[in-house]
């Protein structure tokens, strides 16, 4: 949730609301939001458990695409090419990937005899 805030912010949030409330009700002020987040998140969880129990396997097929969403989220280009170089694909003989086969030849055309005239297809003159 506060993935994005560092140690600076916190501080200066600290500092604002030392300014702000005084030194008296920060402690309060600070317990209150303590408060209120663990109720929400009570909540939140009440609410998922009771989804969970009403629409049973179902609950699970209707989370999957929130979940890809919430991959595409994160999906930058530092993750894509870590996921490229160390996935657990098999390995690569000096780095690079083995060639596909190539794809089978046709048969060879077979080869007129001596003085044999060769077929005609009058359509493609």
């Amino acid at each position: 949730m506060f993935d994005s805030v560092g140690w600076g912010e916190i501080l200066v949030l600290i500092v604002a609301g030392l300014f702000i409330l005084g030194p008296e009700r920060l402690p309060s002020a600070a317990a209150w939001a303590g408060k209120a987040i663990r109720q929400v998140r009570e909540y939140a969880t009440g609410a998922r458990e009771q989804l969970r129990g009403e629409l049973g396997p179902e609950f699970d097929e209707l989370r999957k695409p929130l979940e890809e969403l919430r991959g595409l989220r994160s999906f930058n280009p530092r993750t894509a090419v870590t996921r490229t170089l160390f996935d657990d694909d098999p390995p690569k003989p000096n780095g690079y990937a083995p060639k596909p086969n190539p794809p089978a030849a046709p048969p060879a055309p077979e080869r007129l005899a001596r003085n044999e005239i060769p077929p005609v297809d009058p359509d493609a003159t």
